[in-house]
């Protein structure tokens, strides 16, 4: 009793927001606290920020800009508290506060460029008031923003122009919890399915789904948003089966949405689908009718085991893997004796370790804690090691080596920024260039945050010269390499020695050791200097505690960061299979870009950790799905969806493997047989980033494979352009793949034996006295007649027709042809063929007809076959994964 009495006298005296912290309770919106006068004092942090960036001073447009406006600038969205408090320290007059410049300047009285941001007397010019009133105090101690609580958090309507009004608490580290509605500033990711006011009030438009983001201090929350497409809610929804996790968790959703998901995919789809996704390789036609024939219930999920047994499995998700690291051979240059061999070595280990199906965590692991030479061996011993791998006479290739250094070795990822970005980028999924200058407007890293994160990286560096420069000069003096040669001299004759078998001195990584001090280097105490790094969202340290002062990046993804580290690739891999990811863009999982299925994300995240990263896994997880295996064919309440997964999405297949279908599907038939295992001339497995004109590079350039110059995966392009479109038509490459004399159409003219005239064979002008020859030919070849010399007669025609074939005039055995036209031949086996090795799948009888006429109306049945294998090649169902 007593303390309750004491509770309620202190009540009677303590200002509302002091009174609702002790009881524990949320206290009331500024709003409402200073509607009136009020003696309470507001917060630098918690409420003059806010505030501005409410009313727009800090943006881009305003005071926030990198110039300021009008001699003043605020950081941009208030997150230098110093800077910011110094800026208006100048600008107000705590002697006589209603005088202040920076107040009068808001109400306009002091004519604004901005105009009217406050109203006198309202709640805001109170605030600012108050502020000024009690000594306008900086900010000494930084609160720290547990989370924003926001209600409801998850809004549903039922109609256009239905309203929500949303609620935002925040809570605080010491348990403060403030109700900071007025405060926070919202957005809506799509204004087409919601708006939202100032306020917080959503009012809903078609619909849809998107999510409503509030920004407030450093906190940032999404809410999701729906208005269902259709009355198939609720009750009314239908019976969908969810046999696994992933469809349990898509269907949920889609409840709400009143969007019921297509039918199953047929076979021949899924087959085809599938082994695109998983391989970047068409099934061959033997294997669409070994699959349409099995009639057992597990064949899909034993095919999708089968594929990711294949070599074309291990050469395409590399191909990937090495999109996201990096591996640019233009970047690599002088790396080592040989840039191409680098790429290859770059792009060999990260597909031995796919073969392997290494946890992807380990592989990070040899990635970001790579080093050149191992701990038990000199410079030397690194050097001959490498020496032998390079000349092919090492037991063990660079595939075996533990890491890969090279990609620290990038020209373009040496500068301590360009390597956090980089990093965050490739193993987080996430970009904090904006972070660099100012607080990113759309996740929760500062330029604090970004500043303490680059020392991480600054001392490990690719040296020209190894680890040990003594150890480096004795090794070119022991080979006899002239001391006066330099630059690309000394790279050449290092080569050339290199390739005779001699050890050369490598380039390597190194890890710089610690600064020291020089003024205590006689001092009993460490005589280093102490360098503070942070990771991302962590606390600081002293990284000279470290040998390798990468060791706390990957300590990091294990612990603190695994969560993120895990989302961001499972989010890369779902987007192969979807045509966008969970979250999309796939490499931007900030705080402001939620995912479209939350629970989705985090099922297969936390199922990847687990699993102990097993990248097969997640593969299975993915394909064994009903939503994975969904038909492509839209319903009246999903034709319109494209970001939850209700149906298969058809897509453009990506360059690499738009090169290689081409080619299996105009290949002989053992060639076509054999092209999930032999990778040889497979385009999925070049390992750099060729591109340009020349040879299949054109192509690849065309059809968006993937630069890797840049942090984003926007780099690989599945957008269909005209380009693609004339060079399906008509490029020589593409019909050359079509006409190749090792092709399946020249085997189809053996077959039936006919003639076989490749119509994009390179054909020199005729010359000018070409039918003066030929008349030449002519003429001499009576006289033979009468001659009746025989031998000379076949000697002369057959000069005759090869000067002819030589400038395109090769004659038609007539005779042949016609007698082929006249014979028995049965054409379907191989048109049936051609579908199978182009669309896997068999003609309709429309489709069988049309061809069957298009032979017979040809000069000859392989020009038939000729023009159906052009036709289908460039049909959309070709080209596309559907």
């Amino acid at each position: 009793m007593k303390s309750y009495l004491v509770i309620l006298i202190a009540g009677l005296s303590l200002p509302l927001t002091q009174l609702a912290e002790l009881r524990g309770e949320v206290i009331p919106p500024i709003n409402e606290r200073f509607s009136q006068e009020t003696e309470e004092t507001p917060d630098f942090q918690r409420h003059l920020l806010p505030m501005f960036s409410k009313i727009g001073c800090n943006g881009r447009s305003c005071h926030g800009s990198f110039q300021g406006r009008g001699g003043f600038q605020l950081s941009l969205f208030g997150y230098d508290f110093k800077m910011d408090h110094d800026g208006l320290s100048e600008r107000i007059d705590t002697d006589d506060p209603l005088e202040s410049y920076a107040l009068h300047k808001a109400t306009n009285v002091e004519e604004h460029e901005g105009g009217e941001r406050i109203k006198t007397g309202n709640w805001e010019y109170q605030v600012f008031l108050n502020w000024i009133e009690a000594g306008a105090k900086p900010v000494e101690k930084p609160y720290k923003l547990e989370r924003l609580e926001v209600t409801p958090n998850e809004i549903v309507f039922q109609s256009a122009q239905d309203s929500q009004s949303l609620n935002v608490v925040a809570v605080w580290e010491n348990g403060t919890r403030e109700d900071v509605t007025p405060l926070c500033r919202f957005q809506s990711n799509d204004t087409s399915i919601a708006e939202v006011s100032e306020n917080g009030e959503v009012t809903a438009q078609t619909a849809g789904d998107s999510h409503i983001v509030v920004f407030y201090d450093n906190g940032i929350t999404a809410v999701p948003v729906i208005q269902p497409v259709s009355d198939r809610t609720g009750k009314n929804y239908p019976q969908v089966a969810t046999p696994t996790r992933v469809d349990e968790l898509v269907v949920q959703k889609l409840r709400k949405l009143g969007i019921v998901p297509s039918e199953k995919s047929r076979d021949e789809d899924f087959l085809r689908r599938v082994t695109l996704d998983i391989t970047g390789t068409l099934p061959t036609p033997q294997q669409v009718q070994d699959f349409l024939a099995d009639n057992s219930s597990d064949k899909r999920a034993r095919k999708i085991d089968e594929l990711l047994e294949t070599p074309a499995y291990a050469a395409w998700w590399a191909t990937r893997f090495n999109d996201i690291t990096g591996n640019n051979i233009n970047q690599l240059n002088n790396v080592s004796y040989n840039n191409n061999k680098v790429s290859e070595e770059w792009y060999e280990w990260v597909r031995h370790r796919f073969e392997q199906n290494m946890p992807y965590d380990k592989i990070v692991e040899g990635i970001v804690l790579a080093e050149s030479q191992r701990s038990d061996e000199t410079y030397e011993e690194y050097c001959k090691r490498m020496t032998e791998i390079y000349n092919d006479k090492s037991c063990e290739s660079f595939a075996d080596q533990e890491s890969l250094p090279y990609f620290w070795a990038r020209r373009n990822f040496q500068k301590p920024e360009d390597r956090s970005i980089g990093f965050a980028y490739t193993f987080l999924g996430i970009r904090i260039q904006c972070a660099q200058c100012h607080k990113h407007p759309f996740d929760q890293w500062t330029q604090e945050d970004f500043v303490q994160f680059q020392p991480i990286f600054s001392r490990t560096r690719y040296s020209p010269n190894g680890t040990d420069r003594d150890e480096y000069q004795a090794m070119l003096d022991k080979i006899d390499v002239d001391g006066k040669l330099r630059g690309n001299e000394l790279r050449r004759e290092l080569a050339r020695k290199l390739g005779k078998g001699e050890v050369v001195p490598f380039p390597a990584l190194v890890d710089q050791a610690p600064r020291v001090n020089r003024k205590k280097k006689n001092s009993k105490n460490s005589n280093t200097i102490g360098q503070t790094a942070r990771v991302l969202g962590g606390e600081p340290f002293d990284l000279n505690e470290f040998q390798n002062p990468r060791e706390p990046l990957m300590k990091w993804l294990r612990g603190d960061a695994q969560e993120l580290f895990a989302k961001s690739f499972v989010n890369r891999v779902w987007a192969n299979y979807f045509n966008r990811g969970i979250v999309e863009p796939t490499d931007d999982l900030s705080l402001a870009n939620p995912p479209a299925n939350e629970a989705l994300l985090n099922h297969l995240a936390q199922g990847f950790i687990d699993h102990k990263f097993d990248i097969k896994w997640l593969h299975r997880e993915i394909c064994n799905s009903n939503t994975y295996q969904l038909s492509w064919q839209p319903n009246e309440t999903n034709i319109q969806d494209d970001r939850n997964f209700s149906r298969a999405v058809p897509r453009r297949i990506h360059a690499e493997v738009a090169m290689d279908v081409i080619a299996q599907a105009t290949s002989s038939s053992d060639e076509n047989a054999v092209y999930l295992s032999d990778l040889k001339d497979r385009a999925i497995a070049i390992p750099g980033t060729a591109q340009g004109r020349g040879g299949n590079n054109y192509a690849l350039t065309i059809f968006g494979k993937s630069s890797r110059d840049n942090n984003c995966d926007c780099d690989r392009s599945s957008e269909p352009t005209l380009l693609q479109t004339l060079y399906l038509n008509n490029d020589n490459e593409f019909l050359s793949e079509i006409d190749s004399r090792k092709g399946w159409l020249a085997e189809l003219a053996k077959e039936w034996k006919a003639p076989f005239n490749a119509k994009t064979e390179q054909v020199p002008p005729k010359p000018k006295n070409y039918s003066e020859v030929v008349e030449r030919f002519e003429a001499y070849l009576q006289k033979l007649k009468k001659q009746k010399d025989v031998e000379k007669i076949k000697t002369v025609k057959a000069k005759m027709k090869a000067y002819k074939a030589r400038y395109g005039q090769a004659e038609e055995n007539t005779e042949v042809v016609d007698a082929i036209l006249d014979s028995n031949i049965d054409y379907t086996p191989a048109i049936n063929t051609a579908y199978l090795r182009t669309l896997s799948r068999y003609p309709t009888q429309v489709e069988l007809q049309r061809s069957l006429s298009a032979i017979e109306s040809a000069n000859n049945p392989v020009d038939g076959m000729r023009d159906i294998m052009w036709a289908l090649l460039n049909t959309k169902e070709f080209i596309i994964n559907h």
